[in-house]
């Protein structure tokens, strides 16, 4: 750790940052100046650049002083600087680590999209397996004091029984995505055990909300409507999610990076969520699965149009229902959403209106 002034100055690595809930990550930690932050993100093109371009704009980053293997400083911010770097770079990632010392490293970077699985499963490999392999290894080398990475609510797969719990098998993922998630999970135990590195992943739900990712559901509808365009509804509408606003997702995440996981005594009950390993699994959701007809008439009514909709069949890789069971993180960390779903759609409406009339 660096000393600032007298003060213990924590340095974080964060990857993703220019992602949807890695930007908003950096927003939260930046703003105390505690931290030193490094945020690294590939900037790959699976959707649109320039609103990855706008979020590190927020952050006092410009767009034409980013070059690989280069740090630029925030020029809103003493505190943060930007790296375009890709972590299948593993040179560059290691060179990177033995630089700068990391107190902490929360890993947000990755390929999503279920679907998209379905069409590109390469890039799933290489980022999500090669990527987060590659992390790990700089992390074992260079050592840190709590690694913190994204799962996802994929991982549950065929499960049947509702809400999902962090004591449940979670053997039999339905998409590739969910897969490479779930070998995250694997890698980080079998690494937090062998080199008692604290690890904890967290298995996000539907996270939604301003600066928000254009392929997700609710930013596609929301332009559909707008432009009075067909939106796709999957098997009739009667599907369930568990919508978690953003800034909920970041409360919970930040007191998880400030919660570091201990070593279980031997002779410890295991169970998928709890190690011999400092080794922590937590949901993070809101507890309140939504069907998708209801969500729909909310955002119909937030927008003040009506959509039109094509029923399809259910997707391959598809769930029919996600509900967390946030119990642990609520009882352990004091985890709590308190973001209705008309309220998080709203504050989202109010950005995309702004922000798509200001470009």
């Amino acid at each position: 750790m660096e000393v600032t002034d007298n003060k213990v100055s924590k340095k974080i690595l964060i990857t993703g940052a220019a992602g949807f809930i890695g930007f908003h990550l950096v927003g939260k930690v930046i703003a105390d100046t505690n931290w030193q932050i490094i945020g690294i993100d590939n900037i790959n093109d699976y959707y649109d650049v320039n609103l990855k371009y706008a979020r590190l704009l927020e952050c006092g980053i410009k767009s034409e002083n980013i070059e690989y293997n280069k740090l630029v400083n925030s020029e809103k911010y003493s505190n943060y600087q930007f790296i375009k770097m890709d972590l299948t770079d593993k040179e560059s990632l290691f060179k990177l680590f033995e630089n700068e010392h990391f107190d902490y490293v929360v890993n947000l970077a990755a390929q999503a999209g279920v679907r998209y699985s379905l069409i590109n499963p390469d890039v799933f490999i290489q980022s999500n397996v090669l990527g987060f392999y590659n992390l790990i290894e700089a992390i074992r080398k260079t050592k840190i004091e709590h690694f913190v990475y994204a799962s996802s609510s994929s991982i549950y797969g065929l499960n049947s029984k509702t809400p999902f719990s962090t004591l449940d098998n979670v053997d039999h993922p339905i998409s590739l995505y969910a897969a490479s998630k779930k070998s995250n999970e694997l890698f980080a135990h079998t690494y937090s055990y062998l080199y008692n590195i604290p690890m904890t992943g967290l298995r996000f739900f539907t996270v939604y909300g301003p600066w928000g990712r254009p392929d997700m559901a609710y930013f596609n509808f929301t332009n559909s409507i707008l432009k009075k365009l067909p939106i796709k509804v999957y098997n009739n509408g009667n599907l369930f999610r568990d919508f978690t606003y953003i800034d909920d997702i970041i409360d919970g995440l930040f007191r998880v990076i400030n919660s570091i996981p201990s070593k279980n005594p031997i002779g410890t009950k295991l169970n998928p969520s709890i190690s011999l390993a400092p080794y922590k699994i937590f949901n993070i959701g809101n507890n309140n699965p939504v069907q998708l007809k209801e969500f729909i008439n909310i955002l119909e009514e937030i927008i003040g149009k009506k959509a039109v909709l094509e029923f399809v069949e259910m997707q391959p890789g598809e769930v029919f229902t996600t509900h967390a069971d946030i119990s642990p993180i609520n009882e352990e960390l004091g985890f709590v959403p308190v973001t209705s779903l008309k309220d998080g759609l709203g504050k989202f409406y109010n950005w995309y209106i702004n922000y798509y009339n200001n470009i």
